[in-house]
Parts: structure tokens; C-alpha cells; sequence
């Protein structure tokens, strides 16, 4: 039974570090489209037509990300802010954001 157990929590664990994985793939695509949208001005029909390719649709999937229109459109309104991954990721980033939104609301 302990090895049964000690199997499926290694599975596990390999699964989500491949998830992972798959996750910064997707980061590294955003990047890329939010700099092509800075370069050329087509980032957000970039990523679309990545995200909607088989491939895209395959690491959004093993990402844990349903590929669907929505998320399709999320990822090109996330494109079309301009913000690179790293600093919306960052907690200087979402204390500004909170901020932001708590003086909107005020």
C-alpha cells in the first residue's frame, strides 16, 4: 500500500511540475505578443492566432487552461494593456492595481 501511495504522490508531483512548464511557455508567448504589439502593433492578433493553432491549443490544455474563446480573448486584452508578465505577476504591480481600483471606487 505504501508504495502505491508513494507512486501516485510522485505522479502527481511530476504532473504538476509539466503543468508548470506548460505555464511559463504561455507567459513566454504573452511576452512575445505584448512585444510584437510594441514593435510591429499586432500583438493581440498574434496571440489569437497562436492560442487558437493547434499547438496553442494543445499547451493552453496542458497548462490547466481551458482553450476557449474567452480565454482566447482574455489573453488578447491582456496583450493589448501592454504589461509584460513579469511585472503583472509582481506585488508592486497588484498593490497598484488595488489601489487604482480602491480610489475609482471612492
Amino acid at each position: 500500500m505504501k508504495d502505491f501511495v508513494d507512486g501516485t504522490a510522485f505522479n502527481n508531483e511530476q504532473g504538476n511540475r509539466a503543468r508548470k512548464l506548460f505555464a511559463a511557455v504561455v507567459l513566454a508567448a504573452l511576452d512575445d505578443a505584448i512585444a510584437d504589439d510594441k514593435k510591429y502593433g499586432n500583438g493581440p492578433e498574434q496571440i489569437a492566432r497562436w492560442a487558437r493553432s493547434r499547438d496553442g491549443r494543445e499547451v493552453l490544455s496542458c497548462a490547466g487552461i481551458d482553450p476557449n474563446e474567452r480565454v482566447v480573448s482574455g489573453l488578447m486584452d491582456f496583450v493589448g494593456r501592454g504589461v509584460r508578465t513579469s511585472v503583472a505577476l509582481s506585488r508592486e504591480e497588484s498593490e497598484r492595481r488595488n489601489a487604482a481600483q480602491q480610489a475609482e471606487a471612492a
